[in-house]
């Protein structure tokens, strides 16, 4: 009797393996037909790229006035300056009105939180820029408010968020599909290895994170030259940011972003290829 169960347990292991393989390809297909079926590819007239997005602009901007007050909220709520607010609202609309920004559907507006602690700043989907008062005191020229804003612009215009929501969602699926696969009740090892299932999922979203950055990096280049700002104050704006962890934590604005080293020379290369003959005088810097 001993033989035989011995013979039928490690059948029932097997079957199981099989059906939980079974389960991840069933789901990652079933994720990877939701991605591929229920997104369009789009062409950005900015960028030049066909992009694969499953949002309209209309939507992206509802979504992005949606997320405004959880967002304020979580870093302090508006800053009470109203002069440092106007001079934000001045250089802001200055990027996007002399820029291709302009002439999209995205309704841009520019404020600045009162979190003094945290160096940060974002753009939400359709058009909020935001800037933390952290932030803002680190900058020292009008040219580097400058680059920090047309970066985050570059964010919305190449329709990042819309691509990452898309992107998030076939991560999602795939890296659940292979949680369950994983998990095995009769294995407490397994619960491990679910989560470095989820940590792959994790790790690939911000692989297209950075290359977001330097996307959005080259879009400044151009953007503040439209405008009229000198581009080499972007890189003033990374150096100064690399300068304030004094050896500690890097700021939030570098936390899923490429290092400024890496950021620096990508954004000069920009510059050379926008400016072959070098850049013009008389730009703001």
């Amino acid at each position: 009797m001993l033989g035989r169960g011995y013979r039928v347990i490690p059948s029932r292991r097997r079957g199981g393996l099989g059906g939980r393989l079974m389960i991840f390809v069933v789901m990652a297909v079933i994720a990877i037909a939701g991605y591929y079926l229920g997104t369009a590819r789009v062409p950005n007239d900015i960028t030049g790229e066909v992009q694969r997005v499953s949002l309209t602009p209309q939507q992206e901007i509802a979504m992005g006035l949606q997320a405004v007050p959880t967002m304020e909220q979580e870093y302090g709520g508006e800053l009470n300056d109203p002069n440092a607010q106007a001079f934000v609202d001045e250089v802001g609309n200055a990027i996007v009105r002399n820029s291709p920004a302009g002439n999209t559907e995205y309704q841009f507006e520019f404020g600045l939180l009162a979190d003094p602690q945290t160096i940060n700043a974002f753009a939400l989907p359709g058009g909020p820029v935001y800037m933390t008062a952290a932030l803002y005191k680190e900058l020292e020229t009008e040219g580097q408010l400058a680059g920090v804003l047309a970066h985050e612009v570059g964010h919305v215009v190449a329709r990042h968020a819309a691509e990452q929501i898309a992107k998030s969602q076939l991560v999602q699926g795939i890296s659940g599909a292979a949680a369950v696969a994983a998990y095995d009740p009769s294995s407490p090892g397994s619960v491990e290895a679910a989560r470095v299932a989820q940590m792959v999922g994790q790790l690939v979203t911000l692989k297209y994170g950075r290359e977001d950055e330097l996307e959005s990096d080259r879009l400044a280049v151009r953007f503040m030259a439209d405008a009229g700002y000198d581009p080499r104050a972007l890189i003033s704006v990374m150096e100064i940011l690399a300068a304030s962890g004094n050896g500690q934590a890097p700021p939030e604005f570098f936390s899923s972003h490429p290092n400024p080293q890496n950021r620096i020379e990508q954004i000069q290369a920009a510059i050379d290829a926008e400016f072959p003959n070098g850049v013009p005088g008389g730009l703001v810097q």
